[in-house]
């Protein structure tokens, strides 16, 4: 017997072995992870790198404060957009009309308040009203009638911009009042001591920080609860310094001008909104179930109908909320409005993760491929790079993340 329990005994790990072992398990487990969220952590890296070759190439102007500042300010209705679209997208459809809505509600606010002196938050509530009946109807006709939403929203993009023309007739109204003016170009008030920062940016800053880092940390603890793979302790805490540092260089490089602009607190709450409820909401996952397998989520009990319809509702919305922070930006309304947002939408949309075949996307995602976009854009213009070669470049990250969403998906099929 004694003999048997010998010849069982496991013979003594070679000196410095089991240090290399453990390491190699170590990264094996962080690629897999990475691997597993490819779209998430590589479009990500894409918009750092991005901002690092910008960075040097512009002689560090890319971040100026006044330069970020900025570039929350010109891309915001398009984040806008690509957070409406990243669920149409991923419901399996596509709106072409965003564009030219955004367009007809900002001239119907312009005449309202410019025309008619009508106050401008009675004014607004009527825009997000019109943005909602207009998005109502599109998708009424696409979930009930079946009507392909390509073409609707077709129709739709030349019966706004038609609509603009005549609303406006042909000429651009403004200015706008000061208090709707805000909505694209102002900026939080001073609060606090002189500290030479903003203090109420940096008050907001802290209080993500403290959001983002009890989110991870409360993510994890979950997927330990049902078992399933999480990253090693020491790549969580490299994460959360990532993070932490992100959150505190956009917070200061804020605050050391004139602060959060009031655009950038309103993507905030629909970014945090919109994700939790596509995360956690019933509604959420029905998206995601129609866009990846239509005929078992109609087995499942999912009302396809209305749930399009409610989302292409909630496109409405959001591109009125976008034509009011375009018109407010510009101080004017104008018939050439909107023109080829509804591309940027869904560029940023698929640049950030969302897949052609539906099913797939995240808004944080939508937020990240807008930001590229972005990033090329405000680079590109303090290089004096001609528009012309603007084009060809995004189009070119266009084709990019599509093709990396195809490669991706045939490699992890085989």
């Amino acid at each position: 017997m004694s003999t048997d329990v010998t010849a069982k005994t496991p013979a003594p790990a070679p000196p410095g072995k089991s240090g290399s072992a453990s390491d190699e398990g170590l990264l094996q487990l962080i690629l897999g992870g990475l691997r597993r969220n490819m779209r998430q952590y590589g479009m990500l890296l894409a918009l750092g790198l991005i901002v690092v070759l910008f960075q040097i190439w512009t002689g560090g102007d890319l971040l100026l404060p006044r330069n970020v500042s900025n570039l929350v300010l010109q891309n915001s209705y398009i984040l806008i957009l690509a957070i409406g679209m990243m669920l149409v997208i991923i419901a399996g459809h596509i709106d072409l009309s965003v564009g030219s809505l955004t367009a007809f509600v900002g001239a119907t606010a312009a005449v309202l308040t410019v025309n008619h002196g009508m106050a401008w938050p009675l004014a607004t509530a009527v825009c997000l009203l019109t943005g909602a009946v207009a998005g109502a109807v599109q998708g009424y006709l696409i979930a009930y009638f079946g009507i392909p939403s390509f073409i609707v929203t077709l129709a739709g993009m030349l019966l706004f911009r038609g609509l603009t023309e005549i609303v406006l007739k042909g000429q651009t109204v403004g200015p706008f009042p000061d208090g709707l003016q805000k909505l694209g170009n102002g900026f939080l008030p001073e609060v606090g001591p002189n500290t030479n920062y903003h203090n109420l940016t940096l008050l907001l800053g802290l209080v993500l920080l403290a959001s983002v880092v009890w989110q991870e940390v409360r993510d994890r603890r979950r997927q330990q609860e049902f078992a399933l793979d999480v990253l090693p302790m020491n790549a969580f805490v490299l994460k959360l310094v990532a993070l932490a540092a992100a959150v505190l260089s956009v917070t200061l490089l804020l605050a050391s001008y004139k602060g959060a602009p009031i655009i950038l607190i309103v993507l905030g709450v629909l970014v945090v909104g919109y994700g939790y409820v596509m995360r956690n909401a019933v509604f959420g996952r029905h998206i995601y179930a129609i866009g990846g397998n239509l005929p078992a989520a109609k087995l499942s009990g999912v009302k396809d109908k209305r749930v399009t319809f409610q989302v292409f509702l909630n496109m409405g919305v959001l591109a009125a909320l976008a034509g009011l922070v375009v018109a407010a930006r510009l101080n004017a309304a104008s018939p050439k409005a909107g023109v080829n947002f509804e591309l940027e939408a869904i560029a940023s949309s698929f640049i950030g993760g969302a897949s052609m075949s539906g099913g797939v996307g995240t808004v944080l995602g939508a937020i990240v491929g807008g930001l590229v976009l972005g990033v090329l854009n405000n680079g590109m213009n303090l290089l004096s790079v001609g528009t012309d070669w603007q084009q060809v470049i995004k189009g070119l990250a266009l084709l990019a993340a599509v093709g990396f969403d195809v490669w991706n998906k045939r490699k992890s099929g085989s």
